[in-house]
């Protein structure tokens, strides 16, 4: 079972000569209201990180030490964030996490995609002069040692390798489908197919791109510059440089797997509000998929200096508590109940007050008598006394954003509480 793994110091050697990329500009609009001051790298997620902190904390566990983040839409949250959390590195071990905003530096445009944002940067990565370059989504949750995948590319001495996941058939036709023979190399790629082609051998069971590329980095500045001197491309990766190069060069599939068990691994592409919740509340459970608190595979983040959790009054009508529910640091429930739910940092729940089945972001203050109830509440709100969330929808659709899975997304701006204002 343990043959396929390759030995740690090769792996080594090839992290160390690695550069990752993360592509962290996107807004992640299927998130609504929740990316109008943020890009969606930057949403909070798990009560203490952001989704970026994902692909971050996957690099530095797989030795990957010189990262750029590449961003553009409404980037200074994430700009922030990178800067209090991840500017640690050694520069003297060439250890590094550079921030890449959108400069147009090759022409009149912003990133026009996702390759023409890389091509944009060619420059910035000769001058690092890496054997292997690693593309990565900044907008999903996993944890991958990337590692194994480098590995797997120089094993099967390929040009390109993609990084994806195995999905039922009948939820692969969001994403990029990969065909491939026995050996994992790719036939075809079809974005978002109505029909998705199933594995060899395995029907019903589709393999689906992940948004993580590995290449060897001279090929990478062949096909960058011939996309960008391509006028009909939208140069995007999916779309078509990968289309491009699979009849011409060594283009392999990397399935992610837990390589001890061989199970199909965790993965999420948090990309919708409903999806968002789910996710979030998944980690309450006694076993998650997901799990945090892993010291074999550390999450990390920026941490602020924030008190424990506080539970305050024991009466039999005023008792702060909480019941199956996960609670961060300098959050505070003063005679409330919590069920089944996950708080952010610095949440405060008053008295009488009762949250239930509903994700809330850092520095919301909830009223008392305030009913909340499957419902995702963003950063900053201020729920006034008495005011219902999730109780009567045909309301809550008036004033918030109600999903199909009728979760309720309350965000500032919808209270009429303007956190930033333009004008």
């Amino acid at each position: 079972m343990t043959s396929h793994i390759p030995k740690p110091r090769f792996v080594s050697r090839l992290t160390r000569n690695t550069l990752a990329l993360i592509l962290a500009g996107g807004r992640g609009s299927r998130l609504m209201q929740l990316t109008q001051w943020r890009a969606k790298p930057a949403v909070p997620f798990a009560g203490k990180f952001r989704i970026i902190d994902f692909p971050l904390s996957n690099c530095i566990n797989s030795g990957i030490r010189r990262i750029g983040v590449l961003t553009q839409y409404m980037a200074h949250p994430l700009i922030l964030h990178i800067q209090q959390g991840w500017g640690s590195g050694r520069a003297e071990f060439g250890e590094f996490v550079e921030l890449l905003p959108a400069q147009q530096r090759t022409g009149a445009s912003w990133y026009s995609g996702t390759a023409d944002a890389i091509y944009q940067n060619i420059d910035i990565i000769r001058r690092h002069d890496p054997t292997f370059v690693l593309v990565l989504a900044g907008d999903h949750v996993y944890k991958m040692d990337y590692g194994e995948m480098i590995a797997h590319h120089v094993k099967r001495e390929a040009d390109m390798t993609v990084g994806c996941i195995e999905l039922p058939t009948t939820e692969a036709s969001g994403l990029g489908v990969m065909s491939v023979n026995q050996e994992g190399r790719v036939l075809r790629f079809t974005e978002k197919p109505a029909h998705p082609e199933s594995i060899p051998g395995r029907a019903g069971v589709a393999l689906c791109s992940m948004g993580i590329y590995v290449f060897n980095t001279e090929f990478l500045y062949e096909q960058l510059i011939r996309d960008h001197d391509e006028p009909l491309s939208s140069h995007d990766f999916g779309k078509d440089l990968i289309p491009h190069v699979i009849d011409k060069y060594r283009i392999h599939a990397y399935s992610f797997r837990d390589v001890h068990s061989g199970v199909q691994a965790y993965w999420r592409d948090v990309g919708t509000v409903d999806a968002f919740w789910e996710s979030n509340l998944e980690l309450i459970g006694v076993d998650p998929e997901l799990n945090l608190y892993d010291d074999s595979w550390p999450i990390w983040t920026y941490q602020s200096q924030l008190p424990p959790a506080k539970f305050v009054f024991d009466d039999d009508d005023r008792r702060g508590m909480a019941v199956d529910s996960m609670v961060s640091g300098g959050c505070i429930m003063s005679g409330s109940l919590i069920r089944h739910s996950l708080l952010f940092s610095n949440v405060k729940v008053h008295s009488y007050a009762k949250v239930q089945d509903s994700v809330i972001l850092p520095n919301v203050d909830i009223a008392r008598y305030a009913v909340i109830q499957r419902a995702v509440i963003d950063e900053g709100c201020r729920i006034p006394e008495g005011m219902t969330i999730g109780v009567d929808l045909a309301q809550d659709r008036l004033r918030f954003h109600v999903t199909d899975k009728n979760v309720v997304l309350v965000t500032p701006d919808m209270l009429g509480q303007e956190l930033y204002r333009v004008r």
